[in-house]
């Protein structure tokens, strides 16, 4: 497990609304530098205290490709993460996002993902994602290229409509 610091180092979300939700984020071209180790680390605290599972760095207000999961089982850093696989089959699933409070949508995402990505050591690593695991992958790698959930809902609508989903 990480090393986290103290929960002062928690950083304030950008809600919807906030330009800095809505622009693709840049590449990150050196993971070691000590500013993207201690952004890892505060965003693994702000997660922990907002209560999420998923943090990009545009939901901090750093427009850079870092995307931090923590579930039961593991705590993952991506970095320049990129959806290298997706399964035809969908999941629909009920997301919420601690840039757009207080509000859950039906989301349909695919069932099993695939990402490729750099850890916080630079080394680079493939993640085969299924279920909850995929879900906040596409959900945070939205974030990385200016996609908050409302926007994907929104581009669901006649997908849900024709299921007779709301």
């Amino acid at each position: 497990m990480l090393k986290h610091k103290k929960e002062s180092d928690n950083m304030d979300i950008a809600h919807i609304g906030n330009p800095v939700l809505s622009q693709k984020a840049s590449k990150v071209t050196d993971v070691t530098s000590a500013d993207i180790q201690t952004l890892i680390d505060k965003m693994f605290v702000t997660m922990d205290v907002e209560k999420g599972i998923g943090l990009a760095a545009p939901q901090v207000n750093v427009s850079k490709r870092v995307v931090v999961i923590k579930t039961k089982d593991q705590e993952l850093v991506l970095i320049n993460p990129q959806i290298t696989y997706q399964s035809e089959e969908k999941i629909l699933f009920t997301e919420g996002c601690l840039s757009v409070p207080g509000k859950e949508l039906p989301i349909i995402r695919h069932q099993k993902v695939t990402v490729d990505y750099l850890d916080r050591n630079n080394i680079k690593r493939s993640l085969e994602a299924k279920g909850l695991l995929a879900v906040v992958c596409q959900h945070e790698i939205d974030h990385i290229n200016g996609i908050l959930m409302t926007d994907r809902y929104k581009q669901q609508t006649n997908i849900r409509e024709t299921l007779n989903i709301t």
